[in-house]
């Protein structure tokens, strides 16, 4: 027990505060207990660091919310973008008709021209023939075009927005506009681009063709995001396939051809479907700049770009070796057709001769069946380059242009100039008004001969002068400056001779000329003073080589023509005939007959001697105008009836020319060209008897003009001289 006696201890509380001896145990007491609690005290340590942090936690802060702040607004604003481009691409979706519909999106038809024996020599319009399958086109074409404008077409979703960057970065260090140069589109987009974003051309707008195209090829950036989202749409509508094929019809390709097999018949004479490395290539090409690198107007400079094509398809594995190879050393050639670029003059012509609904503003494919005789057209430019290569300087810039026609008007050939490799361009045979010359006489000697004048009839060749009212007296003078005396009109018009041209119009009466000369097919506003004679009216080549046309075939007039028929393609029943043909008559077959033999005599034995066909009987006349601005010669053998016109563009005088020197040369070269290995055939001619006659001097040549009356032929009383000097002159007997 303890010393309490069993009781329990009083319980006492250790002093709060210690003091004395006592106090070290409680300081013991109350360390430990300190030491116990000390824990809690650093748990509390954090709260009291936030609230005495430094001055950059707000900024932090600051910046915490922002990146918070911005992440909410850019996944809502791209859940919004989203959901408007994806509405966007649904309703262009929607929009999007199958793709067989978008196959041909011409605005315009083709016309398709066939010289005289049937056979394609000339393409206008858009010429256009479908593709509806991608099997219809060579692998090689294919893959050409991949290389060449989007080797990841097969792996993309219609955009690719690391072309565009790098597309944008090319045409900012090449110093342009972001978006001007380079594109950087895939081949859905070029296809978008090509169907205009589904707006079709509406003429109702008041814009035109041209103007539309335009318009669909406008870069902005509003159009560049429309584009995107319609080429995702295609993306989603169509295979890729069917995307490809929809671009191999609609692209470009340069003379005239809308999409691939169109291209291939008009370059290759072969369908897309055999097309090998070097044409597809070669076409492939052309997207580039069709109007540029089209073989028909540059084959050098289209064979280099496919080169340039070829090597891309060889660097991404669509060729062998061996197949890069051959294609270099067999680059792509154009066909027979395309090489012979057959009437560029004589096409442009027609298409202006036809109905423009049918021919140059057509909507429908056509067929012109056409006079044109390609050999005939060969020679006439062979024998222009000839002449010019020969006998004119190099530098010269002296223009030339011949009309190669039957008797009837239908026209064979047609250059329209030195550049013969050409289509749209000036056409000197039908589009230069030049003023005649002496090659305007022949019908003031028609005008006498039906009048009853004969070729041999007399006219004094001596100083004449006619008074004009108000106007110094008219002069004529003679090229030579020579008089010639009493000649008969055979050798007047056989050696040019101005004054007896000039009595003979006087004394027939200028309106009878005038009237013959339109009859025949002078179709221009003729002058009305004693000039007119001598060729100071103007006219087109074609129209004087067509009223020669009516001296050779009898004197009835013709209407120069180049379609025979005109039909739509597909169809057999022809929607307009010859455009030309027969007219009535102009003068009497008998005058006719005298006038073809009065103009041999100017190849025989006068102007036009350089123009001789050795046993080839033929006749014709030259012409030069005042100071040699103007050369002509125009004349004729039984088959065919040619016109040369010389001289420069801006109406210079030709330096040593004349229309018996170098356009008879070009005259003859094309016509001996022309009638190689056809027989010889007499002209319709009639020698004339020797008869006592000469033409009366009219009444005005002193004083006054002539009133236009018909004058009645007279006897000449020195009958038996001329009749001596004719049988001189002609060998003929009395």
């Amino acid at each position: 027990m303890s010393s309490t006696g069993g009781k329990r201890p009083t319980l006492r509380a250790d002093k709060r505060y210690p003091s004395g001896g006592s106090g070290k145990a409680a300081g013991k007491a109350g360390a430990s207990k300190a030491a116990t609690q000390a824990p809690a005290r650093r748990k509390a340590a954090p709260k009291r660091t936030r609230r005495t942090r430094g001055p950059g936690g707000p900024i932090r802060a600051l910046f915490r919310f922002l990146l918070r702040l911005t992440w909410l607004i850019a996944w809502r604003s791209a859940v919004v973008v989203g959901l408007i481009v994806g509405g966007a691409v649904l309703y262009f979706y929607a929009q999007l008709p199958p793709f067989t519909d978008l196959i041909d999106g011409r605005v315009r038809g083709s016309v398709t021209m066939l010289d005289r024996n049937g056979n394609v020599y000339a393409w206008r319009g858009e010429q256009f023939d479908s593709i509806t399958d991608i099997g219809q086109v060579s692998r090689f074409a294919k893959n050409a075009v991949i290389a060449t404008e989007d080797r990841r077409f097969y792996w993309h979703l219609g955009i690719s927005p690391r072309g565009v960057a790098s597309a944008m970065r090319i045409n900012l260090s090449e110093g342009r506009s972001a978006l001007s140069g380079h594109g950087g589109s895939t081949l859905t987009q070029q296809t978008a681009k090509l169907l205009c974003l589904g707006v079709q051309y509406d003429p109702s707008t008041g814009m035109s063709e041209a103007d539309y195209e335009a318009d669909c090829r406008r870069t902005t950036i509003g159009r560049k995001i429309k584009e995107a989202v319609y080429s995702l749409a295609m993306e989603l509508k169509y295979t890729k396939d069917e995307i490809l094929v929809i671009y191999f019809n609609r692209a470009y390709l340069g003379a005239s051809t809308r999409g691939f097999e169109a291209a291939a018949q008009r370059y290759f004479g072969i369908p897309a479907a055999q097309l090998d490395p070097g044409q597809a290539a070669m076409l492939a090409g052309l997207l580039k700049a069709p109007t540029r690198y089209a073989p028909t107007s540059n084959l050098k400079r289209a064979q280099d770009r496919a080169d340039t094509v070829v090597k891309l398809m060889y660097d991404q594995g669509y060729l062998t070796e061996a197949e890069r190879d051959t294609a270099w050393a067999r680059p792509a050639t154009l066909s027979e057709a395309a090489q012979a670029h057959a009437g560029g003059y004589f096409a442009d012509w027609v298409m202006n001769t036809g109905p423009s609904f049918l021919t140059r503003d057509t909507t429908e494919d056509v067929i012109v069946h056409t006079t044109l005789d390609p050999s005939i057209q060969r020679s006439a430019e062979e024998a222009l380059q000839f002449v010019f290569q020969e006998k004119v300087k190099g530098n010269s810039e002296a223009q030339a242009a011949i009309v190669v026609m039957s008797a009837d008007g239908a026209v064979r050939a047609m250059v329209g100039g030195r550049e013969t490799r050409v289509s749209g361009a000036f056409n000197r045979a039908t589009m230069a008004k030049r003023q005649t010359g002496s090659s305007f006489k022949p019908f003031v000697y028609a005008t006498a001969l039906e009048l009853g004048h004969s070729p041999l009839a007399t006219v004094v060749d001596e100083p004449y002068c006619i008074a004009i009212r108000g106007q110094p007296d008219y002069c004529p003078k003679n090229y030579s400056r020579e008089f010639k005396g009493r000649v008969t009109l055979v050798q007047a018009l056989a050696n040019s001779l101005n004054i007896p041209a000039v009595k003979v119009s006087e004394a027939v009466g200028r309106d009878n000329v005038r009237a013959i000369a339109t009859d025949f097919g002078i179709d221009n506003e003729l002058a009305v003073g004693p000039s007119l004679a001598l060729g100071v009216s103007e006219s087109t080549l074609l129209e004087m080589t067509g009223a020669y046309a009516g001296i050779l075939n009898g004197g009835r007039s013709v209407t120069p023509y180049g379609m025979i028929e005109l039909r739509l393609d597909g169809e057999s029943e022809a929607l307009m005939g010859e455009g030309g043909g027969y007219g009535e008559r102009v003068i009497s077959q008998q005058a006719a007959r005298y006038l073809v033999y009065m103009m041999t005599q100017v190849i025989e034995a006068g102007t036009g001697q350089r123009a001789k066909l050795g046993d080839r009987p033929a006749a014709g006349k030259t012409g030069t105008t005042q100071a040699a601005r103007d050369a002509w010669f125009i004349g004729f053998t039984a088959d065919y009836v040619t016109g040369v016109w010389m001289g420069y563009d801006d109406n210079t005088p030709l330096t040593g020319v004349t229309g018996g020197g170098l356009p008879a040369e070009i005259w003859r070269e094309a016509m001996l060209r022309i009638h190689e290995g056809k027989p010889v055939n007499p002209l319709p001619m009639d020698i004339p008897q020797v008869v006592a006659q000469a033409v009366p001097q009219s009444p005005g040549s002193s004083s006054t003009a002539s009133s236009g009356r018909q004058p009645v032929p007279q006897q000449d009383n020195l009958a038996e001289r001329i009749l001596r000097d004719v049988g001189a002159l002609f060998g003929l007997r009395n």
